[in-house]
């Protein structure tokens, strides 16, 4: 555990449990993912991404301590709101921005921004989650991965993928805070495909032009041209118009978590679990532990 990470661990009273059954892992073929996403986990800390504490085995699961996030689900509070004001959609959409600057720099590709996949603190700053489909990449993967409304064109062609991916659905998901919904949406996920491969955007009456125009760069097929992609990388998205009104100092700001969030999480103690929805717990009967063959997998996990 590095410095920074124990450091975190000792002013958390709570932690939250990811509890993977070995069994399952197995029959879904996902031994490598979780692996990987452990070993990424333990190399990362940033004031945007849940946070690794620790991970242990027993004869059936795995488990990963990670950092607990009170105020729950993003999805949530998008949904609750219907759409984002376009200050909040510039706050998130920034935070998000430096995450990717932050990974890309280390030769990580993210692969699975969704709102689902982001949760609030208590004082409503996002906090990017689930790596499970995260990779190191230095060049291309070929790995088909991620959620159908937010897979940039190069994967649904099987070209060949890198970091330019992350930089796509971050416009899909600032599209989807400033409307509502998605840029690309189809009842069949076959229909999804078609429409990102067509690229055309509709954009609601209520979009100003700087909104649109990042969008437009993010959502671009061309590699060549795609912001976040070029010379300059995550530079050239944070000097957007868009964020005209930040500059240098704003997002230094942002990056030391200097500054109110636009959501105030309505949460009590630490410990509250009320922004969450409830699940019913799985049957621990039915978790059979894997062969002692099937084990070895994990042997070094």
């Amino acid at each position: 555990m590095s410095p920074e990470v124990a450091k975190l661990a000792d002013q958390a009273p709570y932690f939250a449990l990811k509890m993977l059954k070995k069994s399952e892992v197995i029959y879904l073929k996902q031994v490598e993912h979780v692996k990987t996403e452990k070993k990424i986990l333990e190399e990362i800390v940033h004031p945007y991404i849940v946070n690794l504490f620790g991970s242990f085995q027993d004869d059936k699961c795995l488990y990963l301590v990670l950092e607990f996030v009170v105020g729950g689900e993003f999805f949530s509070h998008l949904r609750k709101a219907g759409r984002f004001p376009d200050q909040t959609s510039k706050f998130y959409t920034a935070q998000v921005a430096l995450c990717f600057e932050y990974l890309h720099n280390k030769t990580i590709i993210y692969r699975d921004l969704k709102p689902e996949n982001l949760l609030l603190d208590a004082s409503g700053h996002c906090k990017v989650t689930d790596f499970g489909f995260a990779k190191k990449v230095e060049y291309r993967t070929w790995t088909l991965c991620g959620t159908p409304e937010y897979l940039a064109p190069e994967i649904i062609l099987s070209k060949g993928h890198g970091k330019a991916v992350d930089w796509w659905a971050l416009g899909v998901l600032m599209y989807e805070m400033l409307a509502g919904y998605p840029p690309f949406y189809d009842e069949d996920p076959l229909g999804i495909y078609q429409k990102i491969l067509e690229g055309k955007i509709k954009f609601p009456w209520h979009f100003d032009r700087h909104s649109k125009d990042l969008i437009k760069k993010l959502l671009t097929a061309d590699l060549t041209k795609r912001l976040g992609n070029l010379k300059n990388l995550a530079d050239d998205v944070k000097k957007h118009k868009y964020f005209s009104d930040g500059g240098t100092e704003w997002w230094n700001k942002l990056a030391a978590v200097e500054l109110p969030a636009p959501i105030s999480p309505e949460v009590g103690a630490k410990g509250d679990t009320s922004q969450f929805d409830h699940y019913p717990d799985s049957e621990e009967g039915s978790t059979q532990a894997p062969a002692a063959s099937e084990q070895a997998q994990f042997d070094d996990f």
